[in-house]
């Protein structure tokens, strides 16, 4: 057993009569090369799964600790980070195989992701997140928080930035908002639902100073089929679609796609647009969304200094 001690370390504990305890571990330290003495951490390597877990990750990670994004990071349709994801590998294909092969200490998933793709990659011996709470902003800043904990002190200081500046944004346009009326709108889509409380959609509704009709007159919960008969005597303002061409060819297709069909919104064309990305985001930049939904419903905003917000 002793032989398995280097002959400089063995050397070391006959010095220790002659060394105060502090200034002979001092020595062992030095001389030992590092016996007894806890590898360096790992480095942190984190693969996303999904746009919502890239946009929180490229919030408070550092470059270094970003191994992968999701196969969509780069697609402006539906990343709010596309620009940003251009500097990092994607996953290219949704099996564990391809995730496990950028070697990650974290993944990062969602409650809509595979979940037999969550259990191969935990099976495997990585860490996972579940992003599982996204309804409200306040619930994505407590993941966010979760998410900065594992990447580090800076990661924690970067979150604590991001809340800071979302929630300044929406006291600001809180506050631009006062008094001005809601504008009754829908959020048709071609799936055959519609977006009524408990989802992204009422959320944005909730702060971009609208009133989701799905919701208050029709009584839908989450993404129901519409009430066909009901909906045709919504009062309907405007339509809210996704989008960021003209405003025509976006109605266009619902006019052949009842019922809304029959709504005198989408015959006459009454409808906003914001980018697709906007109106599907779960994470913290759906601030941009409440934004950029208030400033189409509420034009007169634009003079009252309601302009494009910049989060990293």
């Amino acid at each position: 057993m002793v032989a398995l001690i280097p002959a400089r370390v063995r050397q070391g504990f006959a010095r220790r009569r002659r060394l105060g305890v502090g200034a002979f571990l001092a020595w062992l330290v030095f001389f030992a090369g590092g016996v007894g003495v806890a590898p360096a951490a790992e480095p942190v390597r984190v693969v996303s799964q999904t746009v919502g877990t890239d946009e929180l990750l490229l919030a408070v990670a550092a470059p270094e600790q970003i191994a992968a994004l999701s196969h969509l990071a780069r697609d402006p349709v539906f990343s709010g980070v596309a620009r940003e994801a251009a500097a990092y590998a994607q996953i290219t294909l949704g099996d564990a195989e391809t995730i496990l092969r950028h070697r990650p200490t974290l993944a990062l998933f969602a409650d809509y992701s595979r979940a037999e793709l969550v259990e191969q990659v935990r099976r495997a011996g990585v860490p996972v997140l579940i992003f599982d709470r996204y309804k409200t902003l306040a619930e994505v800043h407590v993941f966010l928080r979760r998410l900065a904990a594992e990447l580090g002190p800076e990661a924690v200081a970067r979150a604590e930035q991001v809340a800071a500046s979302d929630l300044a944004r929406l006291a600001a346009l809180r506050t631009r908002l006062a008094g001005v009326a809601a504008v009754r709108v829908i959020a048709p889509s071609t799936y055959g639902v519609i977006a009524g409380s408990d989802t992204t959609f009422q959320d944005l509704c909730d702060h971009a100073g609208a009133e989701n009709l799905a919701s208050t007159l029709g009584g839908l919960r989450g993404h129901a089929a519409p009430p066909t008969e009901r909906l045709l005597g919504w009062p309907v303002e405007r339509v809210v679609l996704s989008g960021e061409g003209d405003v025509g060819e976006a109605v266009a297709r619902y006019r052949t796609v009842p019922p809304y069909s029959f709504l005198p919104a989408v015959r006459e064309g009454r409808a906003v647009l914001i980018p697709g990305w906007m109106l599907g985001c779960v994470s913290h930049r759906r601030v941009e969304a409440y934004e950029a939904l208030a400033r189409a419903l509420h034009p007169q905003l634009e003079a009252a200094g309601v302009a494009e917000g910049k989060l990293k």
